[in-house]
């Protein structure tokens, strides 16, 4: 499953707008995110494993490797 699929099905799973996210993340960070930004990001599958790592922080989640 793609990124942008993961990121998708757990903002739906917690209700949470894009809108929302650009505005959590923009407080998280310091950086300025925007709905339109985060959208088109998550969209071409560009989004950072930084950025995913701050999502899933966010969200209550945590990004890990596990060995097969």
């Amino acid at each position: 499953m793609e990124t942008k699929n993961y990121l998708k099905s757990i903002l739906k799973l917690h209700n949470i707008s894009m809108k929302k996210l650009a505005e959590m993340l923009t407080a998280a960070t310091g950086k300025k995110y925007t709905q339109g930004g985060i959208t088109s990001r998550i969209n071409r599958d560009s989004v950072s494993f930084k950025e995913a790592a701050i999502i899933a922080d966010i969200l209550g989640y945590n990004l890990e490797f596990v060995k097969k």
